[in-house]
């Protein structure tokens, strides 16, 4: 009987708490199955989702990124202010993304050049993004132009009466399918995985370590920026204090979603369950209405706990 690749298991187990989820819901609430509830759980969650995306190829790599709640944070009321100031929105929408993929770019640099850790580095670009984006606008601000009001609803899908896959959603689902070719199908992404498996024989394979990392962090700095775009699509408005630990929602999803936090093990479809579990533990919580929100965080510690404790073991399989 051919054995399982170990690398597999963990998405194999992301798979089944997802399904197990679902049917749950399914059994405990009548409307749970229901098309809107999977359409929401993708629109509510894109960010979040795009985010962790980002987060996937930096953790692959063996690395960390702190910064992505902030850059989302930041993005948002840049947009916001830009437009409000009279700048058309797809112009400020795409500064906004180069203004993150610099941002990331600038990271890695320092982690490649100046070899410093990642958490470090990051953990300064969290500060570093939250304060400007106070400096931008201390308060809250809504987006009034008709680009936001009527343009991005427009550009639903419509799949049944009164529900539609809404353009947040879309944006999801298009960068967990590129950003899935690009890790398989493209050099760097292969890069990526021969980072994160062993820095060392990357080296002496030839792979171009110091440019590959610096690219990684920039590719996560496009995508918070994109998930901050997003945002302001969900939200309708830009606020520099939201987003607060959502980072650290983005690496959990991330990590159950099966991907090791050595790095070189992980897959972006996993990354994709793990922000639907996460997704669904929230929508679980809300159906049954007499529990507090923080059991969402407490779930959601209890299964990243389970997975950790999985991963250790795998990796110990593989040593043996």
């Amino acid at each position: 009987m051919k054995r399982i690749n170990p690398k597999y298991i963990p998405l194999a187990a992301t798979a089944l708490v997802m399904i197990a989820l679902y049917v749950l819901g399914c059994l405990l609430y009548p409307n749970f199955g229901s098309l809107r509830v999977v359409v929401n759980l993708f629109g509510d969650n894109a960010f979040l989702g795009i985010a962790a995306v980002g987060g996937t190829f930096v953790i692959l790599s063996g690395g960390i990124d702190l910064s992505v709640g902030a850059v989302i944070a930041f993005i948002g009321i840049l947009i916001a202010s830009l437009i409000s100031g009279g700048m058309p929105p797809m112009v400020a929408i795409a500064l906004a993304l180069v203004v993150g993929t610099v941002f990331g770019a600038a990271q890695g640099s320092l982690i490649r050049f100046f070899d410093l850790p990642p958490f470090l580095v990051t953990l300064g670009g969290m500060f570093l993004m939250r304060g400007l984006a106070f400096v931008v606008r201390a308060e809250s601000l809504a987006i009034k132009h008709r680009f936001y009001q009527q343009t991005i609803r427009q550009l639903a899908i419509p799949l049944a009466p009164r529900i539609a896959i809404p353009f947040t959603a879309i944006c999801f689902i298009a960068v967990v399918i590129v950003a899935t070719y690009i890790c398989i199908y493209t050099r760097f992404g292969r890069n990526v995985y021969s980072i994160g498996s062993s820095e060392n024989s990357a080296l002496l394979m030839g792979v171009p370590v110091g440019s590959t990392k610096i690219g990684i962090y920039a590719l996560a700095g496009f995508f918070s920026a994109l998930a901050g775009c997003v945002s302001t699509f969900y939200m309708q408005s830009g606020n520099p204090a939201s987003f607060v630990g959502l980072e650290l929602d983005a690496i959990a999803a991330v990590v159950i979603g099966g991907t090791l936090l050595t790095g070189g093990v992980g897959f972006v479809p996993g990354t994709l369950m793990g922000v639907l579990i996460l997704g669904l533990i929230q929508t679980l919580i809300t159906f049954q209405g007499n529990l507090n929100t923080w059991w969402t965080k407490i779930a959601i510690g209890v299964l990243l706990l389970l997975f950790i404790v999985l991963q250790k073991s795998i990796s110990g399989a593989r040593r043996a």
